[in-house]
C-alpha cells in the first residue's frame, strides 16, 4: 500500500475509530453512519480525495446483519490513488446521511441507491426515484425482491399467451 493511503486510513481509524482492510492493495474503511460527512469532508480536504468516482450499495442478506453496506469510493487525481469508504446499514432503519454537500454528484448516486436498494440518505435534496417509475413497488437490487417471469412468445405458443395477455393477473391464466 503507499504512503498516501496509509495516512489516509490511520486518520481516518484515529479520528472516527473506523475499521480497516486491505486487499490486494486496495484499502477500504468501514464507518458508522453518522460519521461520512465528516470523514468524507476529511478525504477531499486533507487527503486531496477530489472525485467520488462512485457510490453503491451491497445487499448481504441473509448472511450479514447490518443487512446492507453503502459503499463510496474516492479518487485522488493528484496521487493517482483510489480509497474506498463503506457503511454498514441495517435493515430496519436504512438511512445514512447525505453527502451531496461534499460531493455534489453524489446527489444522483444517491438517488440510484434509494431506488434499487430503498436506503434513504437524510437531509438529501430530492429523495425521489431516478431510474424506476415513481409508482414502482419494491427495490429491484434487493435479494428478496421477488423476481416475477413471463414466458416468450412464439408462434407455437401464441394462442396460451394470448389468453394471459387479457386476463386480470398472469396466475389466473
Amino acid at each position: 500500500m503507499n504512503e498516501h493511503l496509509r495516512k489516509a486510513a490511520d486518520a481516518l481509524k484515529a479520528r472516527f475509530g473506523g475499521l480497516e482492510n486491505e486487499h490486494c492493495g486496495q484499502v477500504s474503511v468501514t464507518l458508522p453512519a453518522n460519521q461520512i460527512v465528516p470523514a468524507m469532508t476529511m478525504l477531499r480536504d486533507e487527503f486531496e480525495f477530489d472525485f467520488l468516482s462512485s457510490l453503491t450499495a451491497v445487499d448481504y442478506w441473509p448472511e450479514l446483519e447490518p443487512r446492507f453496506h453503502v459503499v463510496y469510493q474516492l479518487w485522488s487525481n493528484s496521487q493517482k490513488t483510489r480509497f474506498c469508504l463503506r457503511v454498514p446499514v441495517d435493515d430496519a432503519q436504512a438511512e445514512v446521511p447525505t453527502i451531496e454537500g461534499v460531493h455534489p454528484v453524489a446527489n444522483w448516486h444517491e438517488r440510484e441507491v434509494f431506488d434499487m436498494f430503498g436506503i434513504r440518505f437524510g437531509g438529501h435534496s430530492d429523495m425521489r426515484r431516478i431510474l424506476m417509475p415513481y409508482d414502482w413497488v419494491g427495490h429491484p437490487l434487493r435479494k428478496d425482491y421477488p423476481l416475477g417471469y413471463e414466458e416468450p412468445q412464439f408462434t407455437f405458443n401464441f394462442d396460451k399467451i394470448q389468453v394471459r395477455k387479457h386476463s386480470g393477473r398472469y396466475e389466473e391464466a
